[in-house]
């Protein structure tokens, strides 16, 4: 079973509440017709580069390929012993790229480093 994370590019001030929503309308096939997000293509050729998902390359953390790609979000399946590493990077990533982390398993929701008060 894969250990799933993903992405996501929404407005200024979006809650923890607006990412699951926005996962909830994924999930139900509803899907908001715009250009892919700058943060979201930034942030997909940063992971791939140090991680591709085209062609499949064995070693990769990646358990099914390639990454579901959508305008305001990224869907990662991991192999659920992939590298701690490779989660750092990520969460590290999504920060640079001012996106919103949400963890499958437990609903999670992390905001960017820039967005957390300290």
């Amino acid at each position: 079973m894969s250990f799933d994370l993903s992405v996501w590019a929404l407005w200024d001030g979006a809650t923890p509440a607006d990412v699951r929503g926005a996962v909830q309308r994924c999930r139900q096939g509803q899907h908001v017709e715009r250009y892919p997000d700058p943060r979201v293509v930034g942030f997909y050729r940063a992971i791939t580069a140090r991680y591709p998902d085209r062609p499949p390359v064995p070693g990769t953390p990646w358990e099914v390929v390639p990454l579901h790609a959508a305008n305001d979000h990224i869907e990662m399946k991991l192999f659920p012993n992939c590298p701690d590493q490779v989660l750092l990077d990520i969460e590290r990533l999504a920060g640079e790229h001012a996106l919103m982390l949400f963890d499958v398993q437990d609903g999670s929701v992390y905001p960017p480093p820039s967005h957390v008060s300290g």
